[in-house]
């Protein structure tokens, strides 16, 4: 089977990295692809664009393509499951009713509220001086997030008066996240340990993957600005298997049974982003695809057949799959731009990837990168990401720093303390 893979980030790396693992695959189109990803077994990079179903389409019957692995929200979010029905492909994402979970915040507390799911109480804003007034009446603190896509950025923990508002005027105001700021929504402050739970679903049937944990601020000791995600680990020892079964119970089946419901039944991969409190897991964002980068360090601890399994969701025989995963831990750890999430510079040469991959115990996914005259350039802010398996969670950090430290370009920034949560559990 042709697969094409639309997407040229670290997860998107990760998804056709695991792709052609499968005895199905035979060649994987990556659109745009990344010059990691060019370097795959079976895998040609090609100058389609993503955001645009038609030329989409058109390629799809060109190349005999008979699955699309959808990376990004944007393509979901705008309908790209529904543009493409007609050309006979399987289009692994949600239809675009199904993506609003992700789309729009307030859609997705309002959807929460009616199926039960447990969230933070929140209020819903247009008018930038509203929310200002509400902050002063409620205090801090508080949760302040623009209501559409904003890249994993839009998300402000305010703990002080001053942050809660400055959140507010970037949003409302100077419109930092652009239309995805023109609503915003203020939540309850949530106080417990996050996780991500990515589940695969068929519409009716929901299965999660491997737990995680995902660390979105900046610098070490999650401070600094959100970004869309500075490392992560799996498994992730904060969710036990009792916590699982709940998550399962309580979260990943109301929301596809209440999709069912409400006549968009959701295929695809569900991401709920948790915050595990004293009072049991709180879903702090849904997202409607994989995550970014939960996905480097979930897929290469899967031992079953990524083709095969989404197969099964787009066909709705996901109740006839079995995960299956090594029993190692995986870590990965992300190199980014000097000035991240802010501006950053460009064109920074990279060197030392195949140094770090040399030994064969880590694995570097391109986030943001490109090829100019044969050398290897900065193109964007989460440049790459090294990821490793070990026996154990220290061994695989061990592993994925190790190979970091062989990696460099002018203005490298990562977090040095990736995974550290999880050693309070073990």
């Amino acid at each position: 089977m042709n697969i094409l893979v639309l997407g040229g980030g670290g997860r998107e790396h990760a998804m056709a990295w695991k792709a052609a693992q499968s005895k199905e695959a035979e060649c994987i189109y990556c659109a745009p692809g990344n010059p990691g990803m060019a370097q795959l077994d079976k895998a040609i990079c090609v100058s389609v664009d993503g955001d645009d179903f038609s030329a989409v389409a058109v390629f799809i019957k060109e190349k005999n393509i008979g699955m699309v692995l959808v990376g990004p929200e944007a393509p979901l979010a705008a309908g790209i499951v529904n543009a493409l029905q007609s050309t006979g492909a399987m289009v692994f994402g949600p239809c675009k009713a199904a993506a609003r979970l992700e789309a729009s915040k307030s859609f997705s507390k309002e959807f929460m509220a009616r199926h039960n799911i447990p969230t933070a109480p929140y209020k819903a804003f247009t008018d930038a001086a509203e929310a200002k007034a509400y902050v002063e009446e409620v205090g801090v603190p508080l949760v302040v997030k623009a209501d559409g896509l904003a890249a994993g950025k839009g998300v402000t923990v305010a703990l002080d008066k001053a942050t809660a508002l400055k959140a507010i005027d970037d949003a409302m105001v100077t419109g930092v996240f652009g239309d995805a700021g023109n609503q915003i929504i203020i939540e309850g402050f949530l106080e417990g340990e996050e996780a991500s739970i990515l589940a695969f679903a068929d519409g009716k049937t929901v299965i999660p993957m491997a737990s995680s944990q995902d660390h979105k601020p900046a610098f070490d000791g999650d401070k600094g600005p959100n970004t869309g995600g500075m490392g992560a680990y799996s498994p992730a020892p904060v969710v036990t298997d009792a916590l699982m079964a709940e998550i399962q119970k309580t979260v990943l089946q109301p929301c596809i049974d209440g999709m069912a419901t409400e006549g968009s039944p959701y295929v695809g991969v569900l991401y709920a982003g948790l915050m595990i409190t004293k009072d049991g897991p709180k879903v702090v964002e849904f997202n409607c695809r994989f995550g970014d980068p939960e996905t480097q360090v979930v897929l290469p601890r899967l031992t079953s057949d990524l083709v095969e399994i989404v197969r099964a969701c787009c066909t709705g025989t996901l109740d006839q799959i079995a995960l299956e995963y090594t029993s190692d831990a995986c870590a990965t750890v992300v190199m980014a731009s000097e000035g991240y999430p802010g501006s950053y510079p460009k064109g920074c040469a990279i060197t030392g990837i195949n140094e770090a991959e040399a030994d064969g115990t880590a694995q570097v996914f391109h986030a943001g990168t490109r090829e100019e005259g044969g050398e290897l350039l900065t193109s964007g802010g989460r440049v790459l990401a090294v990821t490793a398996l070990g026996a154990t969670l220290r061994e695989t950090l061990e592993r994925a720093y190790d190979g970091i430290e062989k990696i460099s370009f002018e203005g490298a920034q990562y977090r040095k303390d990736i995974g550290q949560k999880a050693f309070k559990h073990l």
